[in-house]
Order: structure tokens, then C-alpha cells, then sequence
């Protein structure tokens, strides 16, 4: 949305580095702030021949991103006073019992401080007797078929672990079943797609990749690394990053875990349109920004009670927003003056800045710079809509909770993105939608009203200025015809209410387009007759002289059941 002069950006964005080895370059985030990884690789089973390239692809990793490596074997390096150096603790290809009981009961402490944990395929085949370890990696392992290639179904592409995949990954690995399926406590981040490869026993929903918080402390998990290839692959090393900057907080995700939902977008632009100049490209399942000011929305449904989930970017001080609470309309101002916009834009004034509700609310603006990830990354909106309260969760944490008392507005309609102008540059992906249940107060209907001779009530020369006369005119599908009959007995149209001149209670007074207020001279009620009664004058829209010419005036007069005060509402 338009915004104040905003301040200079005060922090560089991040860049690409390399890994300094034979293997493919990697991305990486450059400017995290130094930390350190334990890399654990004990077994008491199975051994993989893969740990020791594993181990190096990890200090490689390391060398390249600002992080040591401490790598052993000896399970008397968990201690409380050892472990609280490390912001996060790799169980490599792990196997059996490993640790003692007192070792156990260092990690939980860890765990419990708030560390971080990341588990490489085997490390779900290790401590089966330790049930916070089950808890903690998200499934244990179950069985396996032969090493082949398989298609990995990319979930979620905002988490740092798969933010550089497609929707669709393929590689060779052995492809493990677990005991239990995560999705109910994890996120899962990537599934296995058991068609595509044999022996798979999971059926159709397989998690193979998926993060988590536990304990206090942060998990990521990945089936993949069994063999030495792996660690060459320069997809996967970026996965294994992903998954550490997460386990060390040094990157931020929504990680609960996440069911019932229904994509709005994920690569499919069925049900959306623009409104207003510029638009979005629609590439790789990304949605990316130019020109404006515009609005994409979903016009196909208005929502009521919901939880909207959608993954954003921005690569430097850019300006965009999610749009909430608006009527149908083409022009992308009735967003605005009519809904509520979730704002992204880091650097403006308080209730202007991201995760604040544009130009009515800031954010919690600790909680959200602590949620929030630099300009290059993905980061995760939930807008959750009951009734008409609304709450901003940023990558999993509640950063602003706002209740509408407007009567001129409402959280019930539809949902929308903004591409604000040239210059300022957003990427959105994986819009979902969770309809929630619950008393949802009644829906609003948008569509043609008709009158006298089947002609729909429309505003004159489709202008959204106030004062525009209301008149009858052939139906033609133009935005002047569509309205939307409110839960506030409001009637809107290019995202303007229909109103009585000056709250008027004559005969004759014009009835007009106007910027909603919430006065009683927009409150309209429908009849038993047929007739759409003003609430405050308590007379009726009339088409003036009985007239079904186009461009007839209609305007208020005395109800007298005439069928010139006959109308049919959307249904």
C-alpha cells in the first residue's frame, strides 16, 4: 500500500557463497552469525560407508557458512556443560544405543535449552528404548527396499531445506518406511511419491523429510544421506544446510505441523484475478511481482472463518501486502478502503511495517524481528480470520492479533496479494486455505440485482466517484453491475456503498454511489415483497417514473409495491 518516505535499508542482503571443494556450488546465506555444529556419528548397528564423506561435506559446508565443526564418535562429549556449546547437534547415520542414560539426560537438557537437533537418514534407526529421542527425530525406522531412484514431492518451498527445490525432486537413495507417520506432530517438508520407485509401504502419504520444535528446542530431519553420492550432490548439501541454519536458529520456519489445508495457488492460477496495473508472473510456482499499484485475488470464493497460509520473499526493501475483508471489485482502492492489508515491508513506520495491520495497527515488533527472516529468504504468513478477529502469526509466531470494530468494514470476503509498483519486488508461493467451522456468521452475496424489465441496477459509466448516480441499464457483466449485499445490510459496488443522498428521507432523494461510513442512509433491507427498503428513511428503491429505459434513474420514494420497486438479490 502507499506508504511514508521510508528509511534506508540498514542491512546488506545476503549473498551466494561457494563451497570450496570438487562438488557443484551450493547455496548458501551469507551473514549468519558464527556458530557451532557437533557432529555425531556413533553406531551400535549398521555402518555407513557415507560418514566420513558425510563428515567432511559438513565441515565443507561449514567452511563456506560461517560455522565449525566439531565432529566425534565419543559419546562422553555429551555433557551439559559440553553441549551448551553448540547451537545445534548432527546425529550422522547414527546406529543403536548410543548413549547412557546420563548422556540421555544431558541432551534433553540441551533440547530443553533451546538447542538444536538435525538427523541424517539412519539417525531414525538409533535409541529405539528412548522415547524423548522418538519425540524428538519424528518417526523411527521401520524397513527398506532396494536403492533406486525415486521423485521426492517438495511440500514446503519456503523452509532454508527446500526453498531451492522444485516441486519435484528425483534422485537415488535408499528410500526408508517408518514405524509411525510424522505429519501429525512434524512439518513435513518433502514426501516420497511410492509410485515412482518399488517396495515403498507407507501408501500414499510418506513423509521423507520434516522439521519440528520440541522441548524447547528446534528439530530437522531428512531420510536422505545413505550413500557417498549423496554428499556430492549439490541439491542435497543445500538440503543438509537448510536443515542445520534451521536446527541453529540462524534461519526462521512455521513448523507445526499442517493439515487440511487447500491451495488456493501452487503453480494454478484458476479463480484469480487482477485487479488494477502491473500484475504477476506465474513461473516455477511462483508468483513474482511487477509494476502496480495492483491487486491478484481470489474472486472465485469470499471466506469467512479461515486460517490463509502463503510463503513470501522480497529481496531487499520492498513493499507488498496480504489483503483480507474486501468486496468484489476491479479496482484494486475498494481492497483497501474496504478490507485490511497484513503489510510486508520491514523497514516503514510502526503500523506500516510487516506484520502490521496497514496504517490501523503495528506489530509486536520484538516478536516479529525475532520471527522474521533477512530480504533473499522465504518466510511463512498465517492470517488467522474468526469472525471478526484477526491474528498474524510470522513463521510460526503470533506477531499481532487485531479485532475489527468498523462498522463500514468487515474480515468476511475475499482474500488477495498486492504488487505495489515498479521497483518494489515480492514472490509469492503455496497460498492455502483452511475454512474453519464454528458459527460463522451468514456469507455475503455478491452478483447482478434486477429490477424492472430484467435491466440490473448499475452505476453510471462504471464510476467509483462518490456521487455517482445509481441508475437501471441492460445487464452487460460490467464491475458496475456486480454487487455485494453485506452481513452489515450494506450494498457495495466498486468497493463503495449504495447510499442516500445526504441520509435523505424525501421522496425523490437521489440514491447514489458513496464511501461506506457505517451510517443508516447505506443500510438496506430486503422484503418479503420484493422491495429493498432503506433502514433509516424506511422508504424503498424506486426506478423513477416506472421507466425501464436504459440510464432510468432510480432514486427513494414511498413503498407501494410497484414493480418498479421489485428487485432480486444474488442468491
Amino acid at each position: 500500500m502507499r506508504r511514508l518516505l521510508r528509511p534506508l535499508l540498514g542491512a546488506a542482503t545476503a549473498a551466494l557463497a561457494v563451497l570450496a571443494c570438487t562438488t557443484p556450488a551450493t547455496p548458501a546465506s551469507a551473514a549468519d552469525a558464527p556458530y557451532d555444529v557437533l557432529v555425531f556419528s556413533k553406531t551400535a548397528g549398521f555402518r555407513h560407508d557415507s560418514i566420513a564423506v558425510g563428515t567432511q561435506a559438513i565441515r565443507d559446508l561449514g567452511a563456506a557458512n560461517s560455522f565449525t565443526v566439531t565432529a566425534t564418535e565419543d559419546a562422553a562429549q555429551f555433557t551439559t556443560a559440553n553441549l551448551a556449546r553448540f547451537e545445534a547437534v548432527i546425529f550422522l547415520n547414527t546406529t543403536g544405543d548410543v548413549l547412557n542414560d546420563s548422556q540421555q539426560a544431558a541432551f534433553e537438557s540441551y533440547i530443553g535449552a533451546g538447542g538444536g537437533y538435525v538427523g541424517v537418514h539412519s539417525a531414525a534407526d538409533t535409541e529405539y528404548n528412548w522415547p524423548f529421542y522418538g519425540n524428538l527425530v519424528g518417526a523411527w525406522f521401520a524397513s527398506h527396499p532396494a536403492i533406486q531412484q525415486a521423485r521426492v514431492k517438495v511440500e514446503d518451498r519456503a523452509h532454508a531445506a527446500t526453498a531451492h527445490l522444485g516441486q519435484t525432486w528425483t534422485r537415488t537413495d535408499e528410500w526408508y518406511d517408518f514405524r509411525t507417520n510424522a505429519r501429525s506432530t512434524a512439518h513435513v517438508l518433502a514426501s516420497l511419491d511410492e509410485s515412482s520407485y518399488s517396495g515403498g509401504a507407507m501408501g500414499g502419504d510418506h513423509p521423507h523429510a520434516w522439521c519440528k520444535t520440541y522441548s524447547g528446542g528446534r528439530s530437522f530431519y531428512t531420510g536422505g544421506g545413505h550413500s557417498q553420492s549423496s554428499y556430492s550432490e549439490a541439491a542435497f548439501r543445500s538440503h543438509l544446510l537448510g536443515g542445520i541454519r534451521y536446527a541453529a536458529g540462524r534461519t526462521k520456519a512455521d513448523c507445526r505441523p499442517e493439515t487440511g489445508y487447500t491451495a488456493l495457488y501452487n503453480g494454478a492460477t484458476t479463480g484469480w484475478s487482477q485487479a488494477g496495473p502491473g500484475g504477476f508472473t506465474n513461473t516455477d510456482a511462483t508468483l513474482s511481482s511487477s509494476g502496480g499499484l495492483g491487486l491478484y485475488w481470489y474472486s472465485a470464493k469470499q471466506f469467512t472463518n479461515y486460517s490463509l497460509k502463503l510463503d513470501w520473499r522480497i529481496p531487499g526493501d520492498d513493499n507488498s501486502g496480504v489483503f483480507v475483508g474486501f468486496p468484489a471489485s476491479s479496482d484494486p482502492n475498494s481492497a483497501m478502503t474496504n478490507g485490511y492489508e497484513v503489510q510486508i515491508d520491514a523497514t516503514d513506520s510502526d503500523d506500516r511495517t510487516t506484520g502490521s495491520i496497514y496504517g490501523v495497527k503495528s506489530a509486536d515488533l520484538a516478536a516479529r524481528d525475532a520471527a522474521l527472516n533477512p530480504p533473499g529468504e522465504w518466510n511463512t504468513y498465517e492470517l488467522l480470520v474468526e469472525g471478526e478477529r484477526l491474528q498474524v502469526l510470522l513463521n510460526g509466531v503470533k506477531i499481532n492479533d487485531f479485532t475489527n470494530t468498523d462498522p463500514a468494514r468487515s474480515l468476511a470476503g475475499y482474500v488477495g496479494i498486492q504488487n505495489h509498483g515498479t521497483g518494489d519486488d515480492v514472490s509469492f508461493r503455496n497460498i492455502r486455505i483452511k475454512e474453519l467451522g464454528g458459527t460463522n456468521p451468514p456469507t455475503t452475496r455478491t452478483g447482478r440485482i434486477v429490477g424492472l424489465a430484467g435491466k440490473c441496477l448499475d452505476v453510471r459509466n462504471g464510476s467509483s466517484a462518490d456521487g455517482t448516480q445509481i441508475q437501471l441499464f441492460t445487464c452487460n457483466g460490467a464491475a458496475g453491475q456486480q454487487w455485494t449485499v453485506g452481513t452489515d445490510s450494506t450494498i457495495r459496488s466498486l468497493g463503495k456503498c449504495l447510499d442516500v443522498n445526504g441520509g435523505s428521507s424525501a421522496d425523490g432523494a437521489k440514491v447514489q454511489l458513496w464511501s461506506c461510513n457505517g451510517g443508516g442512509a447505506q443500510r438496506w433491507a430486503a422484503q418479503s415483497d420484493g422491495s429493498l427498503r432503506n433502514t433509516q428513511s424506511g422508504k424503498c428503491l424506486d426506478v423513477s417514473g416506472n421507466s425501464s429505459a436504459d440510464g432510468a434513474v432510480v432514486h427513494q420514494w414511498s413503498c407501494h409495491g410497484g414493480t418498479n420497486q421489485k428487485w432480486t438479490l444474488p442468491s
